[in-house]
């Protein structure tokens, strides 16, 4: 059923129809009911092209995802980001697109973007130190959200991002309390700016408590279980090797408690872990008690979260930039204990 149709259904106007359905504060309330009871009934759906441009609008958000990220589309942390703000953003008759493109291309994509009316708005992913994109959505007056902070840019934008250097320094603490003195930081690449600031919460726990920043108890890769295994197997051998490792994801956890039980030792007793965990749908930390002592903090309810703060702005152009930051929560699971004597 179209709009036409609908109109001819209730014996009115397609313009009185149409500022029923959106909520026009003109239309009488009985009718507005009369409208909406008959759209629900008859499973009225309205043409998204069409509401588009009647109120001037792509009714569209997109993400831009560089395809050396490629990886990005199938990270279950980008997964979970997603399904989030596409609740958010079905429940406000919005769709998402989203691009891939060249790292060279990146900038122009946005252009292009703004150029072509395509989306109302952008959710920026993994923001980098200084992140030069900042500048240019600004620039260009696209409305904007970044999931994340960026170190050094110091123009106001709208962010939702976790206290990630707050939760590291938290968790390390946790660890130093149950006696652990060599502990090790396994973290994501640290030009992305949640992992510079996890490890600047790493280092300021260890030496608020006098303890030594030993470089070779800390890693930068990439997420990924085998970079977990890999680097807790390489820091077991040392003639001095750590009591306690801090992660950056549960996946790298999964991979340093797979090298911890090769190794003929026990979690918890032996060695202890501490994980960020995202929550995330599909690779849950355990069920009634957790599998790992964790910093938790919902990805998916980010994703919602920065989905409203971005439809908020492009109702109201003129808004001041939003910001919110989100706290991890310490979650106590079977990975950590007393440091081994």
């Amino acid at each position: 059923m179209n709009l036409k149709q609908l109109s001819e259904y209730l014996n009115l106007s397609q313009t009185t129809v149409s500022r029923a359905l959106n909520g026009y504060p003109e239309v009488n309330e009985d009718t507005r009911t009369r409208v909406l009871k008959a759209a629900h009934e008859l499973n009225y759906r309205p043409n998204t092209r069409a509401k588009g441009l009647a109120t001037g609008r792509a009714l569209a958000i997109g993400h831009v995802i560089p395809v050396s990220n490629q990886h990005e589309m199938v990270n279950p942390v980008f997964g979970d980001f997603i399904a989030g703000a596409g609740e958010s953003y079905a429940k406000a008759g919005y769709d998402m697109m989203l691009s891939l493109v060249a790292d060279q291309d990146e900038a122009r994509a946005y252009q292009d973007i703004r150029a072509r009316g395509t989306v109302d708005g952008i959710i920026v992913h993994g923001p980098v130190i200084n992140d030069v994109r900042i500048a240019l959505l600004s620039g260009i007056g696209l409305p904007f959200v970044v999931h994340g902070r960026s170190t050094d840019v110091n123009l106001a934008y709208s962010w939702i991002d976790v206290n990630n250097r707050g939760a590291f320094e938290r968790g390390t603490q946790f660890l130093i309390e149950l006696g652990h003195r060599r502990i090790a930081l396994l973290n994501g690449l640290e030009h992305m700016d949640f992992a510079f600031r996890r490890r600047k919460g790493y280092e300021t726990a260890l030496q608020n408590n006098a303890l030594s920043i030993d470089p070779d108890l800390m890693r930068s890769e990439e997420m990924t279980e085998i970079y977990g295994y890999r680097a807790t197997k390489a820091m077991l051998g040392y003639e001095d090797p750590p009591t306690a490792i801090v992660c950056s994801s549960i996946i790298t956890a999964i991979g340093a408690r797979r090298a911890i039980h090769e190794a003929g030792l026990t979690l918890a007793r032996d060695v202890s872990i501490i994980t960020f965990d995202d929550a995330l749908s599909y690779l849950e930390n355990g069920d009634d008690v957790p599998i790992f002592t964790a910093l938790r903090s919902s990805v998916r309810y980010a994703g919602r979260e920065a989905a409203e703060m971005l439809l908020s702005l492009i109702s109201v152009p003129m808004n001041a930039p939003k910001t919110r930051l989100l706290e991890a929560e310490l979650i106590i699971g079977r990975s950590t204990g007393p440091a081994p004597t």
